[in-house]
């Protein structure tokens, strides 16, 4: 993205989940859940991690054993990776064990407006979800590829409909195997009245295209609205699956999950009133301003602290 902001497109095109490993750090001991009855299970996504280490001169990646062991410690119960090949879950696997990690969901990109590479595409992703499913995961996450990366480019119309159809040939495989398909959206599908983002949801069927809302990212593709955030709820809260959690404070992303700019506990209220109890997922990281106060096992902390009060009742039931 421009203007110094970290893509996790960025991080999926220029890297692969590494296979190496660190001993964990002495110390660090995993936060025990009070009451499991009641206890909402709070994942992350790799993404944040992987930035808030870089910004302390560190890889995430390389250093998986020890970041994970952070990662549990910050309060998680599961992990969300960005995965590019059926290979990296054997790494993941014994990883998660030892942390006490589910892997509910995953992130994996594809290439689907594109007559060429859209078949190759959804039968990569069919790979990695078959993979997947044997250590527990229930929710594949995608989402399609731009034209090029970082460019002003958009997807016409024949473009458009390749996509939603392939998206659509994806969530009825990934059902047929007992997986759930959540498409997911940067703030590009929101250019040009969001003709790619609403398309990807009124050229699918329900039944086999879920929603993963990113909520920050649909806020700031419409140029910062919470207007517009809400009324994607109405549009589409019936088919959220998941839910991708980050805050900003005057439009710059927060050093922690907190309240800011998204009023977050009136969004929880919304999914509640309409019988929506999607999987949540941690997604703040750090951008160009955003501020440096403390370490990222920290700062992970208080972000899962803020959003189990807020989502406390997601646990429930």
């Amino acid at each position: 993205m421009a203007n110094d902001r970290i893509s996790r497109r960025r991080f999926l095109h220029d890297m692969t989940v590494a296979g190496g490993a660190i001993t964990a750090g002495i110390g660090i001991k995993r936060a025990e859940p009070a009451n499991t009855q009641t206890r909402l299970h709070l994942a992350c996504n790799q993404y944040p991690w992987l930035v808030f280490y870089q910004r302390e001169g560190k890889d995430f990646s390389k250093s998986l054993d020890a970041g994970l062991t952070e990662l549990a410690a910050s309060g998680m119960d599961g992990y969300e990776p960005l995965v590019t090949a059926p290979a990296e879950i054997d790494t993941l696997a014994p990883l998660l064990k030892k942390h006490r990690l589910e892997m509910r969901s995953l992130y994996v990109n594809s290439t689907l407006h594109e007559p060429d590479t859209a078949e190759k595409s959804v039968d990569e992703v069919m790979a990695i979800a078959t993979k997947a499913k044997t250590i527990g995961t229930r929710i594949i996450v995608t989402n399609p590829s731009p034209i090029r990366w970082g460019g002003p480019e958009n997807k016409n119309d024949e473009q458009l409909e390749l996509q939603a159809k392939m998206l659509d040939n994806l969530g009825k495989r990934l059902k047929a195997i007992g997986l759930t398909l959540a498409y997911h959206n940067h703030d590009i599908e929101l250019r040009n009245a969001a003709r790619e983002f609403h398309h990807m949801m009124v050229g699918t069927d329900a039944k086999h295209v879920t929603l993963c809302l990113d909520a920050h990212w649909v806020y700031r593709g419409a140029g910062n609205s919470a207007v517009a955030l809400f009324d994607v709820l109405k549009l589409y809260g019936p088919r959220i699956t998941e839910l991708h959690i980050r805050q900003s404070i005057k439009n710059i992303w927060s050093e922690t999950f907190a309240a800011g700019d998204i009023d977050y506990p009136k969004l929880a209220d919304y999914l509640l009133n309409i019988g929506v109890r999607p999987h949540i997922v941690v997604e703040q990281a750090v951008e160009s301003g955003t501020p440096k106060t403390m370490p990222t096992i920290e700062a992970f902390r208080q972000s899962s602290a803020y959003a189990r009060r807020v989502f406390a009742a997601f646990g429930q039931g």
